[in-house]
């Protein structure tokens, strides 16, 4: 939990704060250009993930075979910190946060092959929803950080790429994992193979393919609040983006409870119960409502209540949905790092789409000229309801 803490830490705070700020102050008036960069990230995150799963499932060391991709990934991202700090341009800036990205989002990765290496059915459940909570909470605590340092370019982040990589490089070194140096594997890892191992045949998988969908779905309404949130606060409350900082910082805090909550409660109820699709359910209709509440809002209380009920529902369906995801993970024995890895491009490729497709949503008309924020939002509830319902209707595996 403390190595997810600081992975989440890493790269959620650049996303959700620190890169909209250096994006104002080297184009100002260009949002869109956030999405770009974001969306460039995503990308090249689509195609390493599979990459590196695969890679760790073959991956013969005393240190075992997802120690090293931590050790490797926090090194890369730390390599590409001096970019995002010195960058002049966006194209520069760009680079230096999909190396950054790429980096600790390695290190991340090399922790969910742990947990499916390792974690039994019984404790899914709370587990993934101890982990989804450290990943909601972590940005509450870094933007507290980012916001109280929010005029020094190079604390904004420095801070949270050291803090991120002294949590995670604790568990490469504190974390026994046996051994991997004797391995054997039935059949060599040609080209062809590797690229193979970017797919797999739905019909061989039912239940992984419906959660696919559904999760997919799910997160590319998610996408579209959480790449503009700094923007749409600034909108909504007339202030400048600099200072949005200490708005985010409040309902970030607020979060905490409904995150609590929402993570732990779902995720210890959906193993007491033994029902996981149910909260799934729930977790899309609350979080819906709250993207509704939060694309009326005007004013700071409604703000807070349409964020308080988004942050709950999502916390639902973060928390059962990976406990979901561990009981239907084809292969666990010999392919868990490839099947997490295709997990994850339910969560990356919206990443992708979603920055490019916010801006058309933006532009319909009626709204400021800085967005039709109200339009984005009712759209992100749509989606992530519609793909709480797959995954209840479909997921036919699990209860």
């Amino acid at each position: 939990m403390v190595a997810t803490f600081g992975g989440a830490v890493s790269t959620l705070v650049p996303m959700a704060f620190s890169l909209a700020l250096r994006v104002d102050q080297l184009a100002p008036g260009r949002p869109e250009l956030l999405g770009y960069i974001l969306a460039a990230s995503a990308t090249a995150a689509l195609i390493a993930t599979p990459l590196t799963g695969v890679l760790s499932d073959r991956t013969r060391t005393q240190w075992g075979r997802r120690r090293p991709f931590t050790v490797g990934g926090v090194a890369l991202g730390l390599a590409a910190v001096p970019l995002l700090i010195l960058a002049h341009d966006i194209p520069t800036l760009g680079l230096g946060w999909v190396l950054c990205s790429l980096g600790f989002g390695t290190a991340g990765s090399s922790l969910r092959n742990f947990q499916a290496d390792h974690l039994s059915r019984q404790q899914r459940g709370k587990v993934s929803g101890i982990t989804s909570l450290t990943m909601q909470v972590s940005p509450v605590i870094g933007i507290l950080v980012a916001g109280a340092v929010a005029h020094s370019t190079v604390l904004l982040f420095l801070l949270p790429s050291l803090l991120g990589a002294t949590c995670l490089l604790l568990f490469a070194v504190l974390v026994p994992e046996r051994s991997s140096a004797d391995s054997r594997f039935g059949r060599r890892l040609s080209l062809m193979a590797l690229l193979r191992s970017y797919g797999f045949r739905p019909r061989d998988a039912p239940d992984f393919a419906w959660l696919w969908v559904g999760r997919f779905v799910v997160f590319s309404g998610l996408a579209f609040t959480t790449s503009y949130s700094t923007f749409f606060y600034a909108q909504r409350l007339g202030l400048p983006v600099a200072d949005v900082a200490a708005i985010l910082a409040v309902t970030s805090l607020l979060s905490v409870v409904s995150l609590g909550s929402g993570s732990l409660g779902a995720g210890w109820l959906s193993d007491r119960l033994g029902r996981r699709r149910p909260f799934v359910a729930i977790g899309g209709v609350i979080s819906a409502i709250g993207c509704v509440v939060a694309a009326g809002a005007w004013n700071l209380p409604v703000l807070l209540t349409g964020s308080f009920l988004m942050s709950f529902g999502v916390a639902v369906f973060m928390a059962v949905s990976s406990a979901i995801t561990l009981d239907v993970l084809p292969e666990r024995n010999t392919q868990a790092g490839r099947y997490m890895a295709i997990t994850m491009f339910s969560q990356r490729i919206p990443t992708v789409i979603a920055p490019l497709v916010a801006p058309l949503l933006l532009a319909v008309p009626g709204a400021p000229a800085s967005g039709n924020f109200a339009v984005l939002y009712v759209a992100a509830g749509f989606l992530v309801v519609s793909g709480c319902g797959v995954i209840a209707a479909r997921v036919r595996g699990v209860a």
